[in-house]
């Protein structure tokens, strides 16, 4: 063999040369890892290493959609998408695949856009499955013919993921088995088909390589995986946006999934009708995803025993009922945007860590919740509508004894009632201890209510305010009577230029000396005195109201005696009365003797404040004095009294 033979054959051992028609384009990359929809608890592709990017070769010049191009692909090439797949090139896309057998570098292929005849696209399953390829991805599928049944062959394989998105079957009358059966029986440990409106899966006819399924976003319903047994190795099984409606079905689906793990049946259409409803989850399941759906908090008695990581979020749950079954191996617990009132406790999650009851209906959470959950590490309760008032007060001083293990502190804890607080960051907010403590606001009222009302009577006491107030009623009943019995007396006839108010004890002095100096010689003074002229049948009440209302002063003989005499006080008090009730000046002091304020009765207190704002007239002892004090007293009381009336009385003389 000649070099030039020698060489020639190396270059088609290791590049091998393809044609394959596009209509719009043909691309191709190199990617780390295509298999981005195997996410959860699947391992990633082993291909690590980047590879260079691959020459473009074409025979002709690009002058057009249509023209034919030539690709390259080296042997050491990991990952290849191809797009624009259809009937007319099939064939050599087909034989481009079929040289990738054992030995080639090819990992990873991606096919998009393609719009191929039944019997086609097995054809490129059949092949890929036979070829070096591990991780393949196909995209934007339209299937053009009649689906029938094919015998797939499943043996010597290097596959272990498979993910369609977007398959459109155009067959609408088709045995779902010779189409769900190719699928369900791959002997591979991934499989996702998403967004297909698929309805259905068979159940694998044998015992299952699976370890992941992920059905997002298809028509699915409660008929799924029902009584299958096949699936003893799946770990992780997606089903999330299907239409799904009974939680218990549900539960018998995964009862005989012994490995199962994780569980995603978020935004679906699943209920729970309660305790006749029997549920019956797979043993090994430790993580579920029951978020967006229609659930209440009924269906906290149908969740897997040994559940670690529960997520219901977006749900109707308006409480936890604490009498449930025990979920002694929860530690993560997602109730966000669902209608609790409050936070729960955890005497049925005795080993829960993280709590999230953000976008609740919380108005004023527990205070005791880090008490009855120790081994809580994160509280997330922000964004919730919570009403800023004394209850609240022991639920922000939680956060200052929490160690920073409430999420989102301060920023997403605010007021929301009342409204004049709305807005203000509970860290903001704060009232007093006596705003707060209901029992120390009562002691206090009460205290302040004693206190008040010991002083009330202590004054009632010292200045005889009952006293004064029956006085008051009596002269106000006098008066009334008065008007009822002489209505047409509407003006009340001065008769006397003064009525005399003086103590017994004082009477000798009144007689002996006020009463005859006053009553004779020049200018003579008519003066009222009980003795003669209170009228028989009245009361003294009304006897000494009449006769100050018919005087023009009111003379007050003060002495010690006078403070001590009970009648003295009623005779100053309507004197007071009338003096301010008329606006008049009609009160005359005469002191006696001398009067020291501190043998006053506190019930005298208008009598201390006459004299100490009102000018009165002493009575000397000196005897060369009394003329003055007579002439003195004379002028206050001088007055012209009507004309009748001193007519009448020097007839009556």
């Amino acid at each position: 063999m000649t070099e030039n033979t020698r060489s020639l054959r190396n270059f088609f051992l290791y590049k091998c040369l393809f044609a394959l028609t596009f209509w719009n384009h043909v691309s191709l990359s190199v990617e780390n890892e295509l298999f981005t929809s195997v996410s959860h608890n699947f391992p990633e592709d082993g291909s690590g290493k980047k590879i260079k990017s691959l020459p473009l070769l074409y025979t002709n010049s690009y002058q057009s959609k249509a023209n034919f191009g030539w690709v390259v692909v080296e042997n050491t090439t990991e990952s290849l998408l191809l797009s624009e797949i259809t009937n007319d090139n099939v064939e050599k896309l087909v034989a481009l695949l079929s040289n990738f057998r054992q030995g080639s570098r090819l990992q990873n292929l991606t096919l998009t856009n393609v719009s191929v005849d039944w019997n086609a696209l097995i054809e490129i399953f059949q092949t890929v499955w036979h070829s070096s390829i591990e991780y393949f991805n196909i995209n934007n599928v339209t299937q053009l013919s009649d689906i029938e049944s094919y015998d797939f062959d499943y043996s010597g394989t290097f596959m272990k993921a498979l993910t369609m998105k977007k398959i459109l079957i155009t067959d609408m009358y088709f045995s779902q088995e010779d189409l769900y059966k190719i699928f369900a029986d791959m002997n591979i440990a991934a499989l996702t088909i998403a967004e297909s409106q698929m309805i259905h899966m068979l159940c694998p006819s044998s015992d299952s390589s699976f370890r992941y399924l992920n059905f997002l976003k298809n028509d699915l319903t409660d008929l799924l995986f029902q009584s299958c047994d096949r699936l003893i190795q799946l770990e992780t099984l997606i089903l999330r946006k299907n239409k799904f409606e009974s939680l218990s079905k549900v539960s018998f689906m995964t009862s005989r999934m012994k490995s199962l793990k994780y569980l995603d049946m978020s935004s679906n259409l699943l209920r729970h009708d309660g305790a006749d409803v029997q549920c019956q989850w797979s043993e090994s399941l430790t993580e579920l995803d029951l978020s967006s759906n229609q659930l209440t908090e009924l269906v906290f008695e149908c969740l897997p025993v040994n559940i670690k990581k529960l997520d219901l979020q977006n749900n109707q749950i308006s409480s936890v009922a604490k009498g449930m079954a025990e979920l002694k191996s929860l530690k993560e617990l997602n109730l966000a945007s669902n209608r609790l009132a409050d936070l729960p406790g955890c005497s049925s999650f005795t080993s829960l860590e993280l709590l999230n009851a953000e976008m609740n209906l919380i108005l004023t959470p527990s205070a005791d919740f880090f008490q009855s959950c120790p081994r809580v590490r994160e509280l997330q309760a922000g964004h919730n509508p919570f009403k800023c008032t004394c209850e609240l007060q022991a639920f922000i001083h939680l956060e200052r004894q929490s160690g920073g293990r409430l999420f989102g502190w301060p920023s997403a804890y605010e007021c929301e009632y009342p409204e004049g607080l709305r807005g203000t960051q509970l860290k903001d907010f704060h009232l007093t201890e006596l705003a707060c403590n209901t029992a120390l606001l009562l002691v206090t009222a009460l205290l302040l209510t004693l206190v008040l009302v010991a002083v009330v009577v202590f004054l009632c006491i010292y200045l005889d305010v009952p006293w004064y107030v029956r006085m008051t009623w009596q002269w106000t009943q006098t008066k009334r009577r008065a008007w009822h019995n002489h209505p047409e007396e509407q003006e009340t006839v001065l008769q006397f230029h003064a009525f005399i108010s003086y103590s017994e004890r004082d009477s000798l002095w009144v007689k002996n000396e006020l009463i005859p100096n006053l009553e004779k010689g020049e200018g003579c003074v008519q003066l009222c005195q009980h003795e003669r002229n209170f009228i028989p049948g009245k009361s003294i009440v009304e006897n000494i109201i009449d006769c100050i209302e018919k005087s023009y002063k009111s003379i007050f003989v003060l002495s010690p005696n006078f403070v001590q005499s009970e009648w003295c006080h009623y005779e100053l008090y309507f004197a007071h009365h009338k003096l301010f009730s008329e606006n008049s000046n009609s009160l005359i002091l005469i002191l006696l003797e001398p009067l020291p304020a501190y043998i006053i009765p506190a019930r005298y207190h208008k009598l201390k404040a006459l004299m100490a704002k009102r000018t009165y007239l002493e009575w000397p002892k000196e005897r060369s004095k009394h003329a003055l004090f007579w002439a003195n007293l004379r002028a206050a009381i001088s007055i012209d009294l009507p004309i009748s009336f001193e007519g009448n009385e020097e007839q009556s003389d």
